[in-house]
């Protein structure tokens, strides 16, 4: 891939669809293995397309993962129909979970998403309306120094 190139793509998310569950950070994690990006970046974008898209299919009822890479940075942006977040400063905190029993006792949902994606992610943005669902922006530089 040239230095002005772009690449993306999008993956459709549904909400409860364990049985896909990681399928699309999979998916995203070959495309950038292919195009050859270091081991360590390809491994911080998985986990934090993994912990997004999961957090997806715990909480809302669809949503949107798109990638893009241009001019060095890797964006992935996650988009959901869910409930939002009432306190991100809670969310952000490691531990901190509001999934259902019924998700936890499947092993998901130990409140270490965001987290995760914060401490991985070069630059971590979170939006989030309550009631109407939650947008995060994660972002990786692909050569030199972080975002």
């Amino acid at each position: 891939m040239a230095a002005n190139d772009t690449l993306e793509g999008c993956f459709e998310l549904m909400g409860g669809d364990f049985s896909n569950a990681g399928a699309a950070s999979s998916e995203l994690k070959s495309i950038l293995t292919k195009l050859g990006i270091s081991a360590d970046i390809v491994r911080r974008a998985a986990v934090t397309a993994f912990e997004a898209e999961m957090n997806v299919i715990i909480h809302a009822v669809a949503g949107t993962m798109h990638y893009m890479i241009i001019d060095n940075t890797l964006t992935i942006t996650l988009n959901d129909m869910g409930p939002g977040i009432e306190s991100i400063e809670l969310a952000m905190q490691e531990g901190y979970s509001t999934a259902p029993d019924w998700v936890r006792e499947m092993g998901w949902g130990a409140g270490m998403g965001l987290p995760n994606i914060k401490k991985y992610a070069d630059i971590f943005k979170i939006d989030t309306v309550v009631g109407e669902g939650t947008t995060l922006e994660i972002y990786f530089r692909l050569k030199g120094e972080k975002c």
